[in-house]
C-alpha cells in the first residue's frame, strides 16, 4: 500500500471525526443565516430601514421652510443627511445586536448554539456580516431619498466616496462589536429595550444628529466627543458637506484622524469587553 492510499484510508475510515471548517467559513455562512433571519422580521425592517428616512423627512421639513440654510449656504437636509446616516448604522448594528443577544439568550437559541462546535468568534462574525447588509441596504435607501426628494448633492469624487466607505465601515464594525460586548449588561431579553433605547437617545441628542453640532453647549460637545456617534456624523459631513463647511466644527477641521482613531480605539474596546463578557446562558441557568 502506498503511503498516498494509506493517508486517503485514514481520512475515509469510519468512525473518525469531520474536520470542522475554519472560522472564517463558519461566520460566513452564520451571517447568511443571520441575514435571512432579519429579512423574516417584518417589523425590524420597517423601523430600522424607514427611521432614518423618516427623521430625515422630519429635519429638513421643520427646520428648512422657506429655503432657510444653515450656516455658510449648506440647506438643512444637506447638514442633517450625516448624522441620519450615523445613526442609521447605529440603530443597525449597536441598537440591534445589544437588544436581539439578550432576547436570543433568554428563548435558548444561545444556549443551543453553546452545545454545538460553533466557535464565539464566528458567531460575532456572523453578527458583523448582518449588521453590515442591513446597514448597506439602509444607507443606499436613505441616499436615493435625499437625492430624489430633497436634492441634496452626493458626492462628487472618488476621494469622497473613499472617506465615506472607510468611515461607514468601520463605524459598522465599531457598533456590531460593542453591541455584542453591551449585550451582556441586560439582566434580560425583556429589560434589553429598556436599558439600550435611553442609551441611544442621548448619543443621537448630544451628537449632532437631531441638532447642529456647532450650536450644541461646549460641554455636551466634549461628553459626544468620548463616543464613536459623534465621530461617525463627523467623518460623514465631511462627505457630504462643502471643504468649507469644515469651519463649522468646534476644531475647525475634519479631523480624520482622529475620527479614525476613536473608532478603532471603541472597536478594540468592544471586542475586549464582548470576548470577556459573553455568555451563551442566561445569568440563572449556570
Amino acid at each position: 500500500m502506498t503511503a498516498t492510499t494509506a493517508s486517503t484510508t485514514r481520512a475515509t475510515r469510519p468512525g473518525s471525526a469531520p474536520r470542522l471548517p475554519g472560522t472564517l467559513r463558519l461566520g460566513l455562512e452564520r451571517a447568511r443565516y443571520e441575514v435571512r433571519g432579519f429579512f423574516r422580521e417584518r417589523d425590524a425592517i420597517v423601523f430600522i430601514f424607514a427611521y432614518p428616512i423618516i427623521m430625515l423627512a422630519i429635519f429638513a421639513t421643520v427646520f428648512g421652510q422657506d429655503g432657510a440654510e444653515v450656516a455658510d449656504g449648506v440647506p438643512f437636509a444637506q447638514y442633517f443627511l450625516p448624522g441620519m446616516v450615523a445613526t442609521g448604522v447605529l440603530l443597525s448594528s449597536f441598537q440591534s445586536l445589544a437588544i436581539s443577544i439578550p432576547v436570543e439568550r433568554d428563548e435558548g437559541g444561545l444556549k443551543r448554539l453553546g452545545g454545538t462546535p460553533l466557535p464565539a468568534a464566528a458567531y460575532f462574525l456572523g453578527k458583523v456580516g448582518q449588521v453590515l447588509v442591513v446597514s448597506v441596504v439602509q444607507v443606499a435607501l436613505l441616499l436615493v431619498v435625499a437625492a430624489t426628494l430633497f436634492d441634496v448633492a452626493m458626492p462628487g469624487t472618488a476621494a469622497l466616496w473613499g472617506t465615506f466607505a472607510w468611515v461607514f465601515v468601520l463605524g459598522v464594525a465599531t457598533g456590531a462589536v460593542c453591541g455584542v460586548g453591551f449585550s451582556s449588561l441586560p439582566r434580560s431579553g425583556r429589560s434589553a429595550s429598556a436599558v439600550v433605547t435611553p442609551v441611544v437617545l442621548v448619543l443621537q441628542f448630544i451628537s449632532g444628529v437631531f441638532f447642529t453640532f456647532y450650536d450644541l453647549p461646549t460641554w455636551m460637545q466634549q461628553v459626544a466627543s468620548v463616543f464613536p456617534l459623534k465621530w461617525m456624523a463627523q467623518g460623514m459631513r465631511s462627505v457630504f458637506l462643502p471643504e468649507e463647511a469644515a469651519a463649522l466644527e468646534p476644531s475647525g477641521s475634519w479631523q480624520h484622524g482622529a475620527t479614525a482613531a476613536v473608532l478603532l480605539a471603541w472597536l478594540v474596546v468592544g471586542l475586549v469587553v464582548g470576548v470577556r463578557t459573553f455568555r451563551w446562558r442566561r445569568r440563572d441557568d449556570g
